[in-house]
């Protein structure tokens, strides 16, 4: 993320009221923040590219933000996204994650908290881009994981561009390898807290690890019940 400049942030919301005072809120807050009422002209917006940040409101006319999300993240898997929702239901909040949403905040909510939501998933894309930086590749049995490139690689040449959160958590499962990767500090460390939907989020993540992961069977992901997950790979990654 470049610091030279303001941090872009893309708002879709519909509602004429609230998307002005979300926008006017974080313009004084520092934030450069451009809105959008739907999510057609939201996918217009982004594909100008340039922003560090999407805000997108699930109940949108024309295209919502569950489908603005998966036609964002098919091409772009590491912008972060929050969902803004009038749901409360637990299965839209996982639909959401399935969808690549970073954090979901539901309607209504505090000026205060959705700054703090901000905030935190910036430092978390931030930080998880200064850790590719200096980890090295890990040997997965017919598997190379990239860490800087976020590339989950096969030994025939088929290449995986992985999201943040995919590399991140395959990073620890690494460097934990055949050792017991406690739930909890995965939570902490790649979503920033060890809350219920966040570990919803998590289980969603490690099931996509499982199936990019399958073409190898000596390569397992294995649950240990009530404590994380064990990563058994041929391979020492040296």
């Amino acid at each position: 993320m470049n610091m030279e400049r303001p941090i872009r942030l893309l708002l879709c919301e519909d509602d004429p009221n609230l998307g002005s005072l979300l926008a006017q809120y974080l313009g004084a807050k520092g934030y450069e923040v451009e809105l959008r009422a739907d999510g057609r002209q939201g996918l217009e917006a982004y594909r100008k590219g340039g922003f560090d940040l999407l805000i997108l409101d699930v109940m949108m006319p024309v295209k919502d933000g569950f489908t603005l999300a998966r036609e964002i993240r098919a091409g772009d898997e590491s912008t972060p996204i929050i969902f803004l929702t009038a749901k409360s239901m637990k299965q839209d909040t996982i639909l959401g994650f399935q969808s690549g949403a970073d954090d979901y905040l539901t309607k209504p909510f505090s000026m205060e908290e959705l700054l703090l939501r901000v905030s935190a998933v910036l430092k978390r894309a931030k930080g998880a881009a200064g850790i590719k930086e200096v980890v090295r590749e890990h040997l997965l049995g017919r598997f190379i994981f990239d860490t800087r490139k976020q590339v989950l690689r096969l030994d025939g040449g088929e290449e995986r561009r992985l999201t943040t959160k995919e590399s991140e958590l395959l990073r620890l499962l690494c460097e934990h390898r055949n050792g017991l990767l406690p739930r909890a500090d995965a939570l902490k460390q790649v979503w920033g807290d060890d809350s219920y939907f966040n570990g919803r989020s998590m289980d969603v993540y490690i099931a996509k690890l499982r199936k990019y992961l399958k073409a190898d069977p000596g390569v397992e992901i294995l649950n240990v019940h009530g404590k994380g997950f064990r990563l058994v790979a041929r391979g020492e990654g040296e």
